[in-house]
């Protein structure tokens, strides 16, 4: 009983704060349509492993919005494969956790902080 009020409150919260992103939206960058076509060409080798009520991946989704970064977002829910694989390749079942390939190297960076610092400085104002 108590961990499923503790998870239905989780999940509660969650909704709040997705709820508040919504309603709180950051504007996003403008760039012409030639640097968006390139900024989306360098997408193709990241992707965001996230669960969609968590604040940090919120956090996280909320850069990707204001930076104009239409990337592949991997659902790690209970029973997902992006879960699996996030374990198996990346070492850890956390998130949100940004896969990088570049190169033919895949590197996997965790903690949000890190990944908005590495979003801006890759795809930030110049």
């Amino acid at each position: 009983m108590k961990k499923l009020l503790i998870k239905g409150l989780r999940e509660g919260l969650g909704r709040v704060i997705v709820f508040g992103d919504w309603i709180s939206r950051p504007s996003k960058v403008r760039r012409d349509v030639s640097a968006q076509a390139q900024v989306e060409q360098q997408l193709q080798g990241l992707s965001l492993y996230q669960l969609y009520a968590c604040p940090f991946c919120v956090k996280t989704r909320r850069a990707l919005h204001r930076l104009d970064l239409p990337m592949a977002l991997r659902d790690t829910k209970v029973g997902s494969p992006h879960r699996d694989e996030l374990a198996s390749e990346g070492g850890k079942l956390m998130v949100p956790c940004l896969r990088i390939e570049e190169a033919g190297e895949v590197r996997w960076m965790y903690e949000s902080g890190d990944i908005i610092a590495y979003l801006e400085q890759r795809f930030g104002a110049k």
